[in-house]
Order: structure tokens, then sequence, then C-alpha cells
């Protein structure tokens, strides 16, 4: 899959909805100097080309369960990308990432009791093929917790661009 062509346009447009998604397009179409139109078909075309999107940012308050748990899973090499897409289907599991690492994958649920737990990660997740081994961490304090960890600003490509320059 190729990267994704974004004009300079396309890059202060998606940086003035990562500050605050609910802005008018006037407002950007005035800040960015363009028509209302062009930044309402720009928006259109990111979001169909799932570029971006639009959603609440629910609180981890509001979560049935304040209880957090990471489960690490061993797979052998050629089942990862199997293993995780089968992992992600379980509906009590919320993200899913391929790792390099100790574990190839790394799932994060949450849960209302140790039973419920224990169901996913070794009744479930230690259950299909290919896996060797299960690891659960909970959470047992959360310090720091930003739901909008994903978002990718300008100053966090700089950042990352930084480190690889180093490395």
């Amino acid at each position: 899959m190729s990267a994704p062509q974004l004009d300079d346009l396309d890059r202060q447009l998606i940086e003035a909805l990562a500050r605050d998604a609910r802005v008018s397009n006037r407002k950007i179409a005035l800040d960015l100097g363009v028509t209302e139109g062009t930044v309402r078909g720009r928006i259109k075309r990111l979001q169909q080309d799932g570029l971006i999107s639009f959603t609440a940012i629910t609180s981890f308050g509001l979560a049935d369960s304040a209880r957090m748990a990471f489960i690490g899973v061993e797979v052998n090499v050629s089942d990862v990308r199997a293993v995780a897409e089968r992992i992600a289907e379980l509906p009590a599991v919320n993200a899913v990432m391929i790792t390099m690492g100790r574990f190839n994958i790394l799932a994060i649920c949450l849960f209302n009791s140790l039973d419920n737990l224990l169901e996913v990660a070794s009744n479930q997740i230690l259950a299909m093929p290919g896996v060797h081994h299960v690891e659960t961490s909970i959470a047992v304090k959360t310090v720091k917790y930003n739901a909008r960890v994903v978002r990718i600003t300008a100053a966090d490509r700089a950042r990352i661009e930084a480190l690889d320059d180093d490395a």
C-alpha cells in the first residue's frame, strides 16, 4: 500500500481538525484562505480515503469496568497476522497490536472480573492455533490515560523523524 498523497492544504486542514474537530468549515476556510466548498470537499475525500475520521472520545471512566489488562501473546511467526485478526474479533478486546519484542501481539481489554480476563486470555486466546504463550498484566493504577494517543500531529512527525535520523 503506497503512502497517501497529501498536499500542504490537506496537511493544514488535518492540523486544524486535530486541534478542534468541531471547528466550522467556514472558520477553517477563512484561516487557510480557501473556499468553504474546498474545505468540505477535502474533508470528504480524506474521510473516504480513510485518512481521518470523526468520533466522540469517551472517558476511561465511562467504561463498564475500570480494570484494564494487557495480554502479551507469543505466536508462531507465520501465524501472527491471522492470530491478531482472530483476537481482534473478540468482543472483550479493545485494541490489538502486532509488536516486536518479547511478544508478537499485544491485546488490550477492559474486564469486569478476573474470571472474564481468564476466559479471554486462557480459554480463548491461548486456545487459538499457533499460540504458544499468553501473559497478562493488570493495570492496578492508571497514572495517565490519553484517549487521543493515536492522534499524530506535525510535532509528532518531526519528533519521530528526528529519532529515525539519530538511529
